[in-house]
């Protein structure tokens, strides 16, 4: 099932952004158990900073509204829009819930022309248990439980952990250099792919997929907890010769 929240949708300014600058890494070269909600607590903060960057990238809102933060060993970009703050503050909330209870299935952020109606990107985000993590497919950990580390399994450090989230970041970053110009004001809808058993709260609501005709798909990189492991990927609508 798919379900949208509340929609916030705000015109594009269509500049160039400047890409994002490295800092020193700081993150612990200690390996350590992940726990189930440790994950979770991982995953929502990457989904965070992925929404913030690809808005920012794609200009959907204007730069002045975001600020530089030091995360994952790089200067990342994040909204001081309070309105879109408390908008994304609460679907993070419920997407957080809803990993814990194993219900996610995918994360999309969708970019639509306002003019047009169209849809111009997708970018997915799907989520799924660790394949190393031997409590199988279908079966989330216990949550009192470390969910790694039995049965020989090795353990993560959250500086390879940071390594691998780095590398999207610098994708969303890079995208830029592939994908078509927005030439029109843009809006983002998110939408969440739940199970069918998932509990839906009053505030969020059932949604097309949103697909993309005549699109092209590049395919990002991916990043694991031990206990989650988020595939990313980008699909985009293929630009007309005329606009080229």
């Amino acid at each position: 099932f798919i379900h949208s929240f509340i929609t916030l949708r705000t015109t594009s300014t269509l500049k160039e952004q400047p890409r994002l600058q490295e800092t020193i890494m700081s993150a612990t070269d200690t390996k350590t158990e992940i726990t189930l909600k440790g994950s979770v607590d991982i995953v929502s903060e990457f989904f965070f900073t992925a929404i913030n960057s690809i808005l920012y990238q794609r200009g959907i809102y204007q730069p002045e509204t975001f600020k530089r933060e030091s995360k994952y060993g790089l200067t990342v970009l994040t909204t001081t829009d309070e309105g879109l703050l408390k908008y994304l503050a609460q679907v993070m909330a419920q997407v957080e819930s809803w990993l814990l209870s194993g219900d996610v299935q995918r994360l999309v952020v969708v970019v639509s022309g306002v003019d047009s109606g169209e849809t111009l990107e997708r970018w997915q985000f799907n989520v799924s248990l660790d394949d190393d993590n031997e409590q199988g497919e279908n079966q989330m950990p216990n949550k009192n439980d470390a969910g790694i580390g039995k049965g020989g399994k090795s353990h993560k450090t959250m500086k390879e952990i940071h390594g691998e989230i780095q590398a999207i970041i610098r994708q969303i970053t890079a995208s830029v250099t592939f994908l078509p110009l927005l030439n029109e004001p843009c809006s983002f809808d998110l939408l969440v792919y739940t199970k069918k058993t998932a509990s839906v709260p009053a505030k969020w609501e059932d949604s097309d997929p949103c697909y993309i005709m005549n699109s092209q798909e590049v395919k990002l990189r991916s990043f694991t907890t031990s206990v989650h492991k988020v595939d990313s990927m980008v699909t985009y609508r293929e630009a007309d010769e005329w606009e080229l």
